[in-house]
């Protein structure tokens, strides 16, 4: 393996100044990429600024939005001369209770949160990544297709996969491919910016609590992945290693393939 295989590519890491997002767009810029981090939080830029070499930079930018992810691809596309790979990392459960228990506006929250930002920066990139001559697209979503307690974020990470599929078999003709993949449970330092701004009940945090315990026992190895574990199958999807799967989504979950 080829430890600057990102060498001459510029890549979109979306969700990149927490979590997998952010582990995914240092190890890439480690391995030669010239790396574009774009998130809503406003310290993006400073995390960017720890990677290694020179060819980073941070974005802000709301993907909830279409015009934050137009803003996101037009940015790298002009600093970098143009763009080779988009990841996107945005996306995260903001509550978990009974499906029952959600409010409507809360669904809705869900559903901006875990499939818009994909829907829109796969779309927002396509006329980069065809003036490129192709490209790729890996998309971060989940194994919590089936499990407790998250169901509208289950159905957005659904909506993923479609997205992967559908993309994959329209743009394959333009040497685009498209992939995915499905972590599990993954532990991760505290969120310097949480989730659910508005905390977490003491219910929240029992119903959190089962889901949890669901996740973990339902992986063979009974235990949650690390970051590190969700990032080298991440970047092997992205890179060249991998230039015959698209239309794919690699659980990466200990086995619970969701």
């Amino acid at each position: 393996m080829s430890m600057q295989r990102f060498s001459g590519k510029v890549l979109v890491v979306t969700g990149a100044a927490q979590g997998i997002g952010r582990g995914v767009a240092l190890r890439a810029a480690a391995e030669g990429g010239k790396v574009l981090f774009v998130d809503r939080a406003d310290f993006v830029a400073e995390v960017a600024a720890q990677a290694s070499g020179d060819h980073t930079a941070g974005f802000v930018a709301d993907l909830e939005t279409y015009e934050g992810a137009r803003a996101a691809m037009a940015f790298a596309a002009e600093k970098f001369g143009g763009i080779d790979i988009l990841i996107n990392g945005v996306g995260g459960a903001i509550r978990m209770r009974p499906f029952a228990e959600f409010e409507p506006e809360q669904i809705d929250a869900e559903i901006r949160r875990s499939l818009m930002p994909t829907l829109y920066t796969c779309h927002a990139v396509l006329p980069h990544l065809l003036a490129r001559g192709g490209g790729t697209i890996v998309n971060i979503s989940s194994n919590a297709t089936r499990g407790i307690r998250r169901v509208p974020y289950s159905a957005a990470k659904g909506g993923v996969n479609a997205i992967t599929q559908a993309l994959a078999m329209e743009y394959a003709e333009h040497n685009i491919r498209v992939v995915a993949t499905a972590p599990g449970g993954t532990s991760a330092p505290p969120r310097r910016v949480p989730r659910n701004a508005a905390g977490d009940s003491e219910q929240e945090k029992a119903w959190m609590s089962e889901a949890v315990n669901q996740v973990t026992e339902s992986t063979f190895f009974k235990r949650y992945g690390s970051i590190d574990e969700q990032v080298a199958p991440i970047l092997f999807l992205a890179s060249d290693e991998a230039s015959y799967i698209t239309g794919s989504i690699l659980p990466v979950a200990g086995g619970d393939t969701g």
